[in-house]
């Protein structure tokens, strides 16, 4: 039935005062909708990065009227194809932000830099984009994290007082193409170099359990005398820990990790690993996403020293 002229003019008069009384996202259809943050991470087998996304998650649920999260990782340390094309699906689905720890601190570059030119805010965690790979992209990234060489020399240099000078140790390294193993090696060769302590052996255990397992034994194959083992990260650290039971040698010859993950920590105590380093996971993707934020909404963002926005990391022993 057609309303008469002044009952339209009535109904629209109610929708209208109904629409200003909504909230303004409400009543205005062309309002921008919440940011959507994408946080791409390394390999969820890895229980920093599920502990880096719990803590991403939790911190979503707290300001959900701020952002949406959608949160992807990979299936290992070394699938930076996958990663690759996780960025290009982010891409295409219009995130306003992209939260990433690379896989590769080359190979990633290129993907990054397309994001960046469909307009999409940046920002590095966790292991650092290559600056000079960057600046050859005519791009900036900012990179929200630790100083892992930094970390890697605080574990060396407690590992030291409890070693000689002239004794021999291994380093077992992470991902060699990426620039936070490159960091926490240069770390440790620093503590060692400083005690007069010889790195013997430096070999890539991929960041995996399996894979540090392996290198582990095959060090202690080769060098009869190690006195130390130290892993890039506590995962490998992990597989350290049964090479040297496996060889015997338990008590005998140290372990040191980095991360300071639930796995680690019951080896702390009894002994089977004597320290690792905390650059607080569960805080390092929210670090990352505080930072797109205030850089959608506007603000300055303190970019540190080369673009570095340092956050803590702290030695661990028990």
């Amino acid at each position: 039935m057609k309303l008469p002229f002044a009952g339209r003019l009535l109904a629209v008069a109610v929708l209208a005062a109904a629409s200003a009384a909504l909230p303004f996202s409400s009543a205005q259809a062309d309002t921008p909708q919440k940011p959507k943050v994408a946080l791409v991470m390394k390999s969820l087998a890895n229980e920093f990065f599920l502990t880096m996304e719990d803590g991403a998650k939790a911190y979503q649920k707290e300001h959900s009227a701020d952002f949406d999260l959608v949160s992807n990782g990979i299936k290992d340390e070394t699938d930076t194809a996958n990663q690759i094309r996780i960025v290009e699906q982010m891409i295409v689905s219009k995130v306003n932000a992209l939260v990433i720890a690379p896989a590769d601190s080359k190979a990633m570059v290129p993907v990054i830099k397309k994001a960046v030119d469909a307009g999409i805010t940046v920002i590095n965690i966790d292991n650092q984009l290559d600056p000079g790979v960057l600046k050859s992209k005519n791009i900036s990234v900012p990179f929200v994290g630790p100083d892992n060489r930094k970390g890697a020399r605080l574990v060396g240099e407690y590992l030291a007082k409890q070693l000689k000078a002239g004794d021999e140790v291994g380093i077992i390294e992470g991902v060699s193409t990426t620039t936070n193993a490159q960091q926490r090696t240069a770390g440790f060769k620093d503590a060692m170099e400083a005690a007069q302590i010889k790195v013997v052996s430096l070999q890539s255990g991929d960041w995996e359990i399996d894979a540090g397992n392996r290198v582990a034994s095959a060090m202690l194959s080769e060098y009869p005398n190690l006195k130390a083992l130290l892993a890039g990260n506590d995962s490998m650290a992990v597989g350290a820990v049964s090479a040297v039971r496996a060889a015997g040698k338990a008590g005998k010859v140290q372990v040191v990790g980095y991360d300071n993950i639930n796995a680690i920590k019951p080896m702390l105590k009894d002994g089977r690993v004597l320290a690792t380093a905390d650059q607080f996971a569960a805080k390092q993707a929210v670090f990352g996403i505080e930072t797109a934020l205030k850089i959608l909404k506007g603000e300055k963002v303190d970019s540190g020293t080369n673009g570095v926005i340092e956050t803590p990391v702290e030695l661990v022993t028990q």
